[in-house]
């Protein structure tokens, strides 16, 4: 019943930006939307989190200052605006919808998107 397309992806330049976007369709009841990404061999890890209601933001440390969490309620549409990207920034991102638990944690959420690839380059 709820669908996460998540598009923006693409490849650039160090120091470049990425918008990415994440169209939730259904019967969204979340209480906030995360951003997570997975690089090869890594483990998913947090980006970033934005709730509905008051729009409260949290970052992950290694993208605070650089990236920007943003959603338009009318749309179910949650953003992520990457700036200054480094390389260590790549991986493939995906959003999810959160619900009562821990934002920075994946068990915090229920659904998530397919994912959109990111290449950052030297």
């Amino acid at each position: 019943q709820v669908q996460l397309v998540e598009s923006g992806g693409g490849s650039v330049q160090a120091g470049g930006s990425l918008r990415l976007s994440c169209q939730a369709s259904g019967l969204i009841f979340s209480s906030y939307m995360g951003w997570f990404r997975q690089a090869p061999g890594k483990e998913r890890e947090f980006v970033a989190v934005i709730t509905w209601s008051g729009g409260s933001t949290y970052y992950a440390d290694s993208v605070k200052g650089r990236f920007t969490i943003s959603r338009d309620n009318a749309k179910n549409t949650v953003y992520l605006q990457m700036n200054s990207l480094k390389p260590e920034d790549t991986a493939v991102y995906y959003c999810a919808t959160g619900y009562e638990g821990t934002y920075y944690d994946t068990s915090g959420y229920k659904y998530w998107g397919q994912g959109t690839q990111a290449t950052v380059s030297s």
